[in-house]
């Protein structure tokens, strides 16, 4: 597969288990296939979305070979490293890429606030232990660790490292990486209420959320977008606001696991401490869901699938 892969829709899919916490697979590929119909660019598993922190590593890598086989080289599959130790994440970069992986996304090392040099060397040390294409995931809202301008000036060096999930919430951000390194770091917006504006910025991707429920919608905003038939998506976007919005919020994976069975694209179970929805909280976050399907806007002809 072609290395230079990092544009397009990016579904962070959300990891299906069952009502007793084990793996769902069966719905992990269900949800899959729904993303590939409508004509996603790429898979992302394991993430912050996919409940990465309650996965043993056995069950991250039995998720990147169940997801290798029912994606069957159709798009890149993209496996998420959020660990602790640099020992650890170069272990799971090098067991990534034996495995058929076709690159990884890596998050600045957890708990630990880590200072610029530790942050810059933990992120050398496993671009030098793979070949992988790397996407680093710069979120210093959630994660409290912002990757700079002047520290992607450092990792530039490092050829694999290709891209990187903005979140920082400063769509300004995107033109400032355009304006110091042009197409060096492919820029994926990560922030779902803010894609559209990101897009128009000049991000080359998006590493969405509600893509997950909502995956037409999703590929129809970027694709109008990138054809500047911006009207067209400016009045999508509108409509799916209230339900990006549940991205922002610290429950995105309930939320969105909500949505998704709505849409019939997953299941809600989670696995603890989170908790399924209940109560007053259910009650509302069920009404914007429905509230949003009661209006749910055709599509214009071509722009997914």
């Amino acid at each position: 597969m072609n290395k230079d892969f990092w544009a397009g829709v990016f579904p962070a899919i959300t990891t299906k288990f069952t009502s007793d916490e084990e793996l769902d697979l069966a719905a992990c590929n269900k949800g899959i296939e729904a993303q590939l119909e409508a004509g996603v660019n790429g898979i992302v598993i394991g993430g912050s979305l996919g409940e990465a922190s309650t996965l043993t590593e056995e069950e991250k890598f039995i998720l990147l070979e169940e997801t290798l086989k029912t994606v069957a080289g159709r798009v890149p599959v993209i496996f998420s490293i959020a660990e602790q130790a640099t020992n650890i994440a170069v272990s799971h970069a090098k067991k990534a890429e034996s495995l058929g992986a076709s690159g990884v996304m890596i998050l600045p090392p957890l708990r630990y606030y880590a200072s610029a040099d530790e942050t810059v060397a933990y992120f050398a040390a496993v671009a030098k232990s793979t070949s992988l294409p790397i996407m680093i995931y710069n979120n210093p809202v959630d994660y409290k660790i912002h990757v700079t301008l002047d520290m992607f000036a450092e990792l530039e060096q490092y050829a694999n490292i290709s891209a990187v999930k903005e979140s920082t919430r400063d769509i300004s951000n995107i033109t400032r990486m355009l304006n110091r390194f042009g197409d060096r770091f492919k820029i994926f917006t990560g922030v779902d209420p803010l894609a559209l504006e990101s897009i128009v910025a000049g991000a080359h991707g998006w590493v969405a959320g509600l893509v997950d429920a909502f995956p037409k919608e999703t590929v129809a905003i970027f694709r109008l977008v990138k054809e500047g038939r911006i009207n067209e998506a400016v009045a999508i976007n509108r409509w799916f606001m209230p339900l990006l919005d549940l991205d922002i919020h610290p429950k995105l994976v309930q939320y969105i696991k909500l949505a998704e069975v709505a849409t019939g694209t997953g299941t809600e179970y989670v696995r603890a401490p989170r908790l399924v929805l209940s109560g007053t909280e259910r009650e509302q976050i069920t009404k914007v869901i429905n509230d949003a399907l009661a209006v749910r806007p055709v599509l214009p002809e071509g722009s997914w699938g």
